[in-house]
């Protein structure tokens, strides 16, 4: 029974990564839906952000997947979460619908940003590359 716990910090890490690996794959393969949002919200220089940002999620997307510098990955998703979260879930300046909409996915941010802050503290699990790298090492 000792693995469970394992598989479960496993499982997270992969779930968590898998957010921020599908959304650089949508960026990428799909970029105009993005670059609209992205326009309407009044950024500029579009191209730089919307690659800047899947590239970031990529990367650090395929730490976390792989637990291989699993903090390094979650400071950098942290860091990219807090202005994305400030500028594209703007929920106080909405009204209604969209106000609610907003509030929803403004949640679901603090909730992901709390599983990056959950690796941050614990590193990638020991079945991660660098629990691997760290057995290698010892022997």
């Amino acid at each position: 029974m000792k693995f469970i716990p394992k598989l479960l910090m496993l499982i997270g890490r992969i779930s968590i990564s898998s957010v921020f690996l599908i959304s650089a794959f949508i960026k990428v393969i799909d970029y105009a839906p993005t670059a609209e949002l992205m326009a309407s919200k009044g950024m500029t220089n579009i191209p730089l952000y919307l690659y800047g940002a899947a590239t970031i999620e990529a990367i650090g997307g395929l730490f976390l997947f792989f637990g291989c510098k699993a903090r390094l990955g979650a400071i950098l998703l942290l860091v990219f979460m807090v202005p994305v979260t400030y500028i594209f879930h703007d929920f106080w300046i909405l009204e209604g619908a969209d106000r609610q909409m907003q509030m929803i996915l403004f949640s679901k941010n603090l909730a992901i940003f709390g599983g990056l802050l959950y690796i941050l503290s614990c590193g990638g699990g020991s079945c991660s590359v660098d629990a691997m790298l760290r057995r290698h090492q010892r022997k």
